[in-house]
């Protein structure tokens, strides 16, 4: 939006306003993640909300409660529905909602369906409110769309161009029951729909409220004003990076189907107060569900410098001064029909990696060693023999940050891409007939440096009555997390089924589906930990005795790992540590 030019606006003004269209945004989160009924969204928060920009779909704020993996693609799929409004002559009236999951029209996977409605204002769309929410199921070859060895699209589930699933406020009954006709549980989505909607209407509401308080236009020249800012703080950051070439690479343990690592190799060039993204030298496109649309690949760069320069403020101007060449010819710029389903949740986050591990060379006081980087995508879909019903759970798990040079890398923490958190166990209990037999630190799994990686977590979930399938999109199972300036690696991801004792581990590492289930029968899952940050050697003695003390590390992997050996009442004995970091030195 182009500010008026007889406008100007003090800073006080400014500020409030940039806070109240927040507030907008933070409302709709809240209206969400309260009426949803899955608790992948109630609980883990696995959605967003935002408000476009009514041209480009430009964004032009974010709710603080939604992923941070949607601030660049719910631009680009509200952009796909103007798109296409424009380009069919539909008439959009208040009242309308849009459903749109079609990964190929700036979206993620399919399990990430958006609602973007447009916002009217003196009988104008002044502007469009969006958000994204995480289906458990959107129909395809297994229960949570998480397939690991599809090999297109339509074997991930039903994929929806933009359609008005809301005509003037009224539920389109046509669009929705062949929605519902083509999804597992549809019984139970319509409770997440009306949620879905629900928050977009508390967000025309608030944001009528707030161009009533301070005029249309105030509030228009102060977006244009707040994106220019945004550019410009974006634009400082990046000057403060020596000019040159910086390289970096992270890898996918493979795409499901063939067992071979796919490998992101990121170049990145900074001039002046611009970078510039090329990743052309990727790994090709890939046969299984690995692939990454354009929209999540951009959006993943874009979160990656949100994550180093965080105090920059979130909006399209934030964007401009990254300037990214689209992929051609890698798994990085999927076209139809090539499967995508672990691009938002898994590919996005080794592009981060790549962002973190080439940046570290040019400014290596403000990065950090790579964080476990998956969301550890498990799903469970069968039928509860007690409740009469069909079921699909679906497991976000957290795992170790990197160290960095403000200190060790926490543990648990959520992944890269977002704020989605595992769901409480005694929700999942109380609504899956499952037990949750563990759930600890992954000791071990923080990588070793001067400041240690933070742990993943262990989890078991026992099968309490009826069949049912797993399957699970995670990473990280290959390699752990890369460290940084000579710290190691993080620990790796694992996944074990204990069959009454017989134990099975999936081919692909961290990919499989359609795993058999029956009562008893335990899935294990293990996430990764954080990268080490700085030379292992260098970290205080009395901080390793720290972690042994703890159970963080044995005295064996004390000493492997940091050359410090303790004593038999888990001291440090000094001479022998001395002895040992020489001989290493």
């Amino acid at each position: 939006m182009n500010p008026p030019a007889h406008l100007s606006l003090d800073p006080i003004t400014l500020a409030v306003i940039q806070n109240g269209l927040q507030q907008v945004c933070n409302e709709m989160d809240l209206a969400f993640c309260r009426a949803a009924f899955s608790p992948v969204i109630s609980e883990a928060m696995d959605r967003s909300d935002g408000i476009y920009d009514a041209v480009d779909g430009a964004l032009i704020a974010q709710g603080e409660l939604g992923l941070p993996v949607f601030v660049g693609t719910m631009q680009f799929s509200t952009r796909a529905v103007i798109e296409r409004v424009r380009a069919n002559g539909w008439t959009v009236e208040p009242g309308d909602v849009f459903i749109v999951n079609d990964p190929y029209m700036g979206g993620t996977h399919l399990m990430d369906v958006k609602f973007v409605k447009p916002f009217f204002h003196e009988g104008k769309i002044y502007a469009w409110l969006a958000n994204t929410g995480h289906w458990p199921d959107t129909g395809g070859m297994v229960p949570g769309g998480f397939s690991a060895k599809a090999t297109e699209s339509e074997q991930e589930g039903l994929r929806l161009p933009p359609v008005k699933l809301y005509k003037k406020g009224v539920l389109d009954e046509e669009i929705l029951s062949i929605i519902l006709s083509n999804i597992r549980i549809a019984d139970q989505r319509i409770g997440d729909i009306k949620a879905q909607a629900a928050a977009l209407t508390i967000g025309e509401k608030r944001l009528s409220e707030l161009l009533a308080r301070y005029g249309a236009e105030t509030v228009k020249s102060a977006i244009a004003e707040l994106r220019n800012r945004a550019s410009q703080q974006m634009r400082a950051r990046i000057a403060s990076i020596p000019d040159g070439t910086y390289t970096g690479n992270a890898v996918v343990d493979s795409d499901g189907v063939v067992d071979e690592p796919l490998t992101i190799c990121m170049r990145i060039t900074k001039s002046g107060d611009r970078l510039h993204f090329d990743l052309s030298g990727s790994s090709p496109p890939c046969r299984g569900p690995m692939n990454s649309v354009l929209a999540t690949t951009m959006s993943s760069i874009y979160l990656a410098m949100k994550h180093i320069f965080p105090e920059v403020p979130i909006n399209a101007g934030t964007f401009e001064p990254l300037d990214i060449a689209p992929p051609e010819g890698t798994f990085l710029y999927a076209h139809y029909p090539r499967p995508v389903s672990g691009c938002a949740a898994e590919v996005s986050q080794r592009i981060a990696e790549a962002v973190f591990s080439a940046l570290t060379h040019a400014i290596p006081d403000q990065l950090f060693a790579a964080p476990a980087g998956s969301s550890g995508n498990l799903a469970v879909g069968g039928n509860d023999p007690v409740r009469g019903r069909n079921y699909v759970m679906y497991v976000i798990s957290g795992g170790g940050y990197g160290g960095s040079l403000s200190g060790d890398g926490i543990s648990n923490g959520c992944s890269t891409i977002g704020i989605s958190k595992t769901p409480p166990i005694e929700v999942m209990e109380q609504f899956f007939p499952i037990l949750f037999e563990e759930y600890s630190l992954h000791e071990g799994s923080g990588g070793a440096g001067e400041m240690r990686g933070g742990f993943g977590v262990n989890y078991a979930i026992r099968l309490r009555r009826g069949n049912a399938r797993a399957s699970m999109v995670m990473d990280h199972g290959r390699v752990g997390p890369q460290g940084a300036l000579g710290g190691a690696d993080g620990g790796v991801n694992t996944v074990a089924i204990d069959r009454k004792g017989a134990i099975y581990r999936p081919l692909h590492l961290s990919k499989d589906q359609d795993i058999q289930l029956e009562p008893g029968d335990i899935i294990r899952v293990s996430t990764p930990g954080g990268g080490g940050y700085g030379n292992a050697h260098r970290r205080d003695p009395n901080k390793v005795a720290v972690d042994v003390l703890r159970g963080y590390y044995t005295p064996a992997q004390a000493e492997q790992r940091f050359g410090v050996r303790l004593t038999t009442d888990g001291t440090v004995d000094l001479p022998a540590t001395e002895q040992l970091r020489r001989q290493r030195a």
